[in-house]
């Protein structure tokens, strides 16, 4: 039987685990610039902490396995609620009754989706399983869910289907979920497939509501996406740091 134990990893792999832990994503070009080292030392890092099942190595960085560190679904939901729900009465207080509107996935989508459940004559469609179970019992809103492809716990629809019926809608406004902001102020996700459903819908909308909590600003991903400067609002429940704010130039709102 082989008893040889395992070399322990390094400080900078240690300190490389605690870094992706809180951010959720890093690239092997930050890292390096972080720990003044070659990109090639921290991509032996990182191979080494994906063999290890300790992080998920990805195309130019690493980050969270999607089975371990990051939370599951039922846990999210109750991660930061008080924050979720100010931005969800924010962001429907600021949708008028009539308005067609489209829904992305996550849970503070679909506290929005609770909110927007007291108004009245919304034309409401969804990429969510999710956020369409929470309205499908509302006469006053008429429901339409985007077919698909069903990805993930969180009951996100994707694929060409999605993105083909999507393109056939125009909407006065979406709310979209992020996992991070990048340091250019780009919002970040996971699923590039799930970014892509994003990024179609708020092409689609004349205004776009870009809901998450504060926590979200400490944190990166893997996918890129944006708006349009003139039609999109961050909503949050805290004043973000002051280079999110400089980047979005005006653009965010808190939910007191």
């Amino acid at each position: 039987m082989d008893t040889q134990m395992k070399e322990p990893i390094t400080e900078r792999q240690a300190r490389i685990v605690e870094i992706v832990t809180q951010q959720g994503f890093a690239t092997i070009d930050n890292l390096a610039r972080d720990f003044g080292v070659s990109a090639q030392s921290v991509r032996r890092d990182i191979i080494r902490l994906d063999a290890e099942g300790m992080l998920q190595r990805f195309h130019g960085g690493v980050g969270v396995r999607e089975t371990s560190v990051r939370l599951g679904y039922a846990e999210k939901r109750t991660v930061a609620a008080d924050a979720k729900q100010r931005i969800a009465a924010k962001a429907a207080s600021l949708i008028p009754d009539g308005s067609v509107v489209f829904l992305d996935v996550g849970t503070t989508v679909e506290a929005v989706a609770r909110e927007l459940a007291g108004k009245r004559r919304l034309h409401v469609f969804t990429a969510s399983l999710a956020a369409a179970t929470i309205l499908s019992d509302h006469p006053a809103i008429d429901l339409f869910v985007i077919g698909g492809s069903v990805r993930g716990v969180d009951g996100s629809l994707v694929g060409e289907t999605t993105l083909s019926t999507l393109s056939r809608f125009r909407f006065d406004y979406a709310v979209i979920g992020f996992s991070g902001i990048d340091r250019d102020g780009a919002f970040m996700d996971y699923d590039i497939e799930k970014v892509g459903v994003k990024q179609a819908a708020m092409e689609q909308a004349g205004h776009s509501f870009v809901v998450g909590d504060s926590s979200k600003f400490r944190k990166s991903a893997i996918v890129r996406f944006s708006g349009r400067p003139d039609s999109l609002s961050l909503v949050t429940e805290m004043r973000p740091p002051a280079e999110v704010l400089e980047v979005m130039q005006g653009l965010c709102i808190i939910a007191e």
